[in-house]
């Protein structure tokens, strides 16, 4: 006799809450985002009409957190330096386009806006930027960031991270970061299961792979 599974389909995890609205106009968007108060928890995103306003949940957060923590330790660990953006406010008139990414990072263009704003209409886009939708959602992120002109983004559904770099305009997806290439999206994975047990213990884990890694890279 086949045993039969205890449990069948089991649901994927709900990262977020989401509303979408759609045929607006950038000025509809910039009315919207103006009425909204500043210290909103929601994250707008605006690309080809449709504004999608997302209410991050746990399993969202959690993932996020890590991921970013995952990229601290790169760039400590690398020597790199690196301005950190957060989920700041992209509104790029000239695209009509509006972003309000999970998070976002200067790495290799950190000196021309360390120790000021960021002016966007003016400086470089971030150099990253990294967006964990477990959830389905309205907006064509690869598009979106493609039109303000990311080089690397990075996208996380709570099983599966995807890296996609841009080039003439469009994204190509890739196995590896051009910013870190000393890692492997296993290593990522490794990291995150680590970390549902215990986040430091995952934390210290990390920094003394990467340690050997860059050692053993060194000689």
């Amino acid at each position: 006799m086949v045993a039969t599974p205890i449990r069948t389909n089991i649901p994927k995890p709900v990262g977020e809450q989401r509303v979408a609205f759609h045929n607006l106009s950038w000025d509809d968007y910039l009315k919207i985002f103006q009425a909204l108060p500043q210290d909103r928890h929601s994250r707008l995103s605006f690309c080809n009409g449709t504004l999608e306003i997302t209410a991050p949940l746990e399993d969202h957060e959690f993932a996020l957190r890590l991921i970013e923590l995952f990229i601290r330790l790169l760039v400590l660990e690398m020597g790199l330096k690196m301005k950190t953006m957060g989920s700041t406010t992209i509104n790029r008139k000239d695209v009509k386009k509006g972003a309000e990414p999970d998070c976002a990072y200067y790495i290799q263009n950190q000196p021309q806006v360390a120790g000021r704003n960021v002016d966007f209409d003016k400086d470089p886009p971030p150099d990253l930027i990294v967006e964990v939708d477990i959830t389905n959602t309205d907006i064509n992120k690869n598009q979106l960031y493609a039109a303000i002109g990311v080089p690397e983004f990075w996208r996380y559904n709570g099983e599966t991270l995807r890296i996609f770099t841009l080039n003439n305009g469009e994204y190509e997806e890739r196995e590896t970061s051009p910013l870190f290439s000393i890692v492997q999206k296993e290593d990522l994975y490794r990291f995150l299961a680590e970390a549902v047990e215990d986040e430091m213990e995952a934390m210290r884990n990390f920094q003394a792979f990467l340690k050997q890694k860059i050692t053993d890279e060194d000689n």
